[in-house]
């Protein structure tokens, strides 16, 4: 019987041990490293363990477990979004009637002035990141985005600046 307990205990301290490794419980330091990627993502590693406090390896180490976990997708740049080509930037809250939100936002992601679209909850059904090369074309989407079948309601904020 206690071959058969020995066996059970192993078992679950690699059950467990696979848990923590896939569902990635955040300590301190993962938090901290997440937190400086956040502001600085081509940071070398030696720069962040002199800022961390720590090794070189356990940086390494860490950043790998969290991309093996997905805890972080990738590396990216942070434009600014209140400069370059595209000239308006809004965010646009969408109302949608009955049953029709897959109709509407099969339609919505076919055009190409949305940059993501989120469903959400309270008032509005879908919450919509749209871009404009200039006012004109701006009212123009506007235009077409209330012409889609199964939109009964919009609200539309256009963002001025990054602060």
């Amino acid at each position: 019987m206690s071959k058969l307990h020995n066996i059970y205990k192993l078992y679950c301290h690699f059950d467990m041990v696979a848990y923590h490794y896939l569902m990635h419980i955040f300590d301190d330091l993962d938090r901290n490293l997440i937190a400086i990627l956040r502001e600085d993502g081509r940071a070398p590693i030696s720069k962040l363990a002199e800022i961390l406090g720590v090794s070189r390896a356990t940086v390494q180490a860490r950043l790998d477990r969290l991309l093996d976990t997905g805890a972080v997708l990738g590396f990216t740049i942070r434009a600014r979004q209140d400069h370059g080509p595209d000239g308006v930037h809004a965010i646009m809250m969408i109302e949608v009637s009955g049953k029709s939100a897959t109709a509407v936002i099969k339609r919505l992601r076919g055009l190409p002035e949305l940059r993501s679209l989120h469903s959400t909850n309270g008032k509005w059904d879908l919450v919509a990141q749209l871009t404009a090369d200039n006012l004109t074309h701006f009212d123009r989407i506007l235009h077409d985005v209330r012409m889609v079948e199964g939109i009964t309601n919009s609200e539309t904020s256009i963002l001025l600046s990054t602060v």
